[in-house]
């Protein structure tokens, strides 16, 4: 495992954003605000996870700023939306960080882990009593290097996750016993 991970601090649950905390576009990008569909299972499970002392922070893959469908601009104003959305209901997350390069051109690409040694570092976090909840195993596998546990929504392929859950109802039921278990704790 290339982990980093801190000892002490407080734990996290990184999201993965499409699919996750929006609805999956499919093959294609979310490439404009109007696209972007908040899934409200997201914001119970953000609720969760504040509820028991666990820090939030999405962590995102969006190749469609190296290839040109959409900018960085672009992309940083979907997230400055998201979170007025998710204050609007109460809720927030500590941040939101995302690789806009091609695969294999970074350590910030899932599966690599940089998103998540970059948040641990910036913001105190031990990604040991974290974890990192995803729609795809390459969200699986950064978490696991990252030293943190994992979950996997939906699939029904062999899986290296801790948990599965078979969609966001089935998370956003689960979670909270998932979180009790391995309690937040620290700062």
């Amino acid at each position: 495992m290339d982990t980093l991970a801190q000892t002490s601090g407080r734990a996290a649950v990184f999201f993965d954003r499409d699919g996750i905390v929006n609805l999956s576009p499919g093959a294609g990008y979310v490439e404009r605000w109007e696209d972007f569909h908040l899934q409200p299972e997201f914001v119970e499970a953000l609720r969760i996870a504040a509820r028991l002392g666990f820090a939030a922070v999405v962590v995102s893959n969006q190749r469609g700023v190296a290839r040109g469908r959409m900018s960085a601009a672009t992309v940083d104003e979907m997230h400055r939306r998201l979170r007025e959305q998710l204050r609007a209901q109460g809720v927030d997350v500590l941040d939101i960080l995302y690789c806009p390069h091609e695969r294999d051109t970074c350590d910030c690409r899932k599966p690599q882990p940089g998103m998540l040694l970059r948040a641990a570092a910036q913001y105190g976090l031990d990604l040991a009593r974290s974890w990192m909840v995803g729609d795809a195993e390459s969200d699986v596998e950064a978490g696991r290097r990252a030293g943190c546990r994992t979950i996997l929504v939906g699939g029904d392929a062999p899986t290296r996750a801790d948990q599965r859950a078979s969609n966001m109802a089935d998370l956003q039921t689960r979670l909270a016993g998932w979180l009790a278990a391995s309690p937040a704790g620290g700062n």
